[in-house]
């Protein structure tokens, strides 16, 4: 799912390339030596290629033809470009590079590529060919990017079904995993990414993952896929290969995750409780926030706010005022909306990385109910 980020020049130059290849490759008839892949790019370091990504390769030496069609490509000096892919309408589009500039660009970046070209009848190349110049002339390769349901993958996908005339690629593996766990190994060794999309995710990830929406499982499906009693892709080959590397970070680990929780624990002061809470109510109404205000539905119906309870807030503004009685209510809604939460996060897969911050927020909570309890009035 890698996002390709180029310059306005560069989308001009490459635009100008694509409606140029689609005028003229609606009059080349590809020979019957001619080939059509999928390409698997490998994982990245970088968060928009964390995922690896997927694209289309045209193939015919008879003609000179050797194209890789991208539909992962954006413009990132886009006006407001963070407020529109928080917002979920940032428009990506396909590109066509040339395929020696392709697999440089991942020479240079050490990320693996595979390929897998489809056993179809000629006429279908041809036909897949034609779609692919139509789309980049026409303007139907601008979509609106969605994290599961319109990537590079997928529209890589669509367009391949739709020359093949029904929806032959579909997803062969993992189907009775949800996208949480299949999302979550690709954020190993990013630890921070893995406990922030942990958090923000909502419901919408923890439904099975019957889409392809990954550049790995579309190339694990394609080898089980059959197409008129064949094969649609019987063999993978590797066209580039370097072992994966991971960064090295002092701080973007569990360690420092940990060592901060605990330091909160040690310290644990009234002004320590206040601060922690206020962060996490914070952090509440930015999710609530997100979930209404953003198309991407992964971000909607987010039960973390259990956990990071906007009512926190109320709870340190009751208890800097001192107030004994509210305080101790708000603190036993907070420990009853963790109980409901861990009922949520049962067989979940960020169970063990929030789990952390459940503790501690028990923690204070029975120290803040226990200390207050005395409020409670006594009805004879």
């Amino acid at each position: 799912m890698m996002n390709i980020l180029i310059s306005k020049k560069t989308i001009f130059l490459l635009f100008f390339l694509s409606f140029f290849n689609a005028f003229w490759g609606q009059n080349i008839q590809l020979s019957k030596d001619a080939t059509v892949s999928v390409i698997t790019c490998g994982l990245g370091n970088e968060s928009y290629s964390l995922f690896g990504h997927t694209a289309i390769r045209i193939k015919d030496e008879a003609n000179f033809v050797d194209a890789v069609y991208n539909y992962g490509a954006f413009d990132f000096n886009t006006p407001n470009f963070v407020p529109k892919f928080a917002k979920g309408d940032l428009q990506y589009f396909a590109v066509v590079h040339p395929f020696t500039d392709f697999i440089s660009q991942y020479t240079y970046e050490n990320r693996s590529v595979d390929e897998q070209e489809l056993n179809i009848p000629l006429a279908l190349k041809q036909k897949l060919f034609e779609n692919l110049n139509t789309s980049l002339a026409s303007g139907d390769s601008h979509y609106t990017y969605k994290f599961i349901d319109k990537n590079c993958t997928s529209m890589a996908i669509d367009i391949i079904n739709k020359t093949l005339g029904s929806t032959v690629i579909t997803k062969k593996t993992d189907t009775n995993l949800s996208y949480r766990s299949i999302l979550y190994p690709y954020f190993n060794h990013h630890f921070y990414e893995k406990l922030g999309t942990s958090i923000i995710f909502g419901s919408k990830v923890d439904q099975l993952g019957t889409k392809l929406f990954l550049p790995l499982e579309l190339q694990k499906s394609l080898k089980l896929i059959q197409y008129k009693n064949q094969p649609l892709a019987p063999k993978n080959v590797t066209l580039l290969h370097f072992e994966e590397s991971h960064p090295s970070s002092w701080w973007n680990n569990i360690y420092s995750y940990l060592i901060l929780i605990a330091l909160f624990v040690i310290w644990n002061k009234k002004s320590i409780h206040l601060a922690y809470f206020i962060l996490m109510g914070i952090l509440g109404l930015f999710f609530l926030f997100m979930g209404f205000y953003s198309n991407h539905l992964e971000l909607a119906n987010n039960y973390n706010v259990l956990l990071f309870n906007p009512a926190l807030l109320i709870l340190v503004f009751f208890y800097s005022k001192q107030n004994k009685l509210w305080t101790y209510r708000l603190a036993l809604f907070n420990l009853f909306s963790l109980l409901i939460y861990l009922v949520f996060l049962f067989n979940k897969a960020h169970l063990l990385i929030v789990l952390p911050l459940i503790v501690t927020s028990v923690y204070f909570l029975v120290q803040i109910t226990l200390k207050n309890k005395k409020a409670i009035p006594i009805i004879i």
